[in-house]
């Protein structure tokens, strides 16, 4: 199910805010500097046609060199100051936008929470010859606790979290594969995603860190759909 983004909370924008406002501050202070270098430049210049040899005087094409030379390096960093401010605000703008995915559940690679009790969403990529395959469930430890018989045509599925229908193993991350047959002949091992709900998202060294179920953490480019939480 695609699912519209939610607008970010009034506590996300707080920080935005904050921010602006340093930007603005910033930018100001860039602005007076650059002022303040201009008068300086100007006062060397006057200095240099004061002091220049009036056997050898200097071309006036070459003050107009260095004026147009410093405006150019004037104009790059104000650039530079105002596409620093851009990043950030779109950068704040993602944030925000993202946090509308808490509570939702997101479909990763990432290694999966079992509660116990609730079976969990699957999605696998099978090769494209196999007629049967084996779902290959391993604790966070990679030991192998359950092998599954799956048919191949099935793109969704659910693991229940039980073994042989008895009593279902202890909470915790749990990660999936699958292996491949034609016949009784090995194919290929092909990767599986889960859903596990999202209950944090925060920005980390300009990425976006969502974390979900049972601590485990990713990207938000790692999230290939979305679907509400049930």
């Amino acid at each position: 199910m695609t699912n519209t983004i939610a607008v970010a909370s009034t506590a996300t924008t707080t920080p935005s805010a904050n921010t602006s406002s340093a930007s603005t501050k910033e930018s100001s202070g860039s602005s007076t500097m650059m002022s303040a270098d201009f008068e300086t430049f100007l006062t060397m210049l006057t200095v240099q046609m004061q002091n220049q040899d009036p056997l050898n005087p200097i071309e006036s094409t070459d003050y107009a060199v260095q004026l147009a030379t410093f405006s150019e390096v004037e104009q790059a960093v104000l650039t530079n100051d105002l596409l620093e401010q851009l990043s950030s605000q779109l950068s704040l703008m993602g944030f925000s936008q993202l946090s509308g995915w808490v509570g939702q559940d997101a479909r990763s690679g990432a290694a999966a929470y079992f509660n116990g009790n609730a079976p969990v969403s699957l999605s696998g990529d099978f090769a494209t010859a196999a007629n049967s395959a084996v779902l290959i469930v391993r604790d966070r430890n990679g030991n192998v606790v359950q092998e599954v018989p799956i048919d191949p045509k099935q793109k969704t599925f659910e693991w229940a979290g039980s073994v042989n229908g008895a009593t279902p193993v202890e909470a915790g991350l749990y990660s999936f594969e699958i292996e491949n047959y034609y016949n009784d002949d090995y194919l290929s091992t092909t990767s599986v995603e889960s859903y596990s709900k999202i209950i944090e998202a925060r920005a980390d060294s300009g990425d976006i860190i969502l974390v979900l179920e049972g601590g485990n953490e990713i990207g938000s480019s790692d999230v290939t759909a979305l679907r509400d939480a049930d």
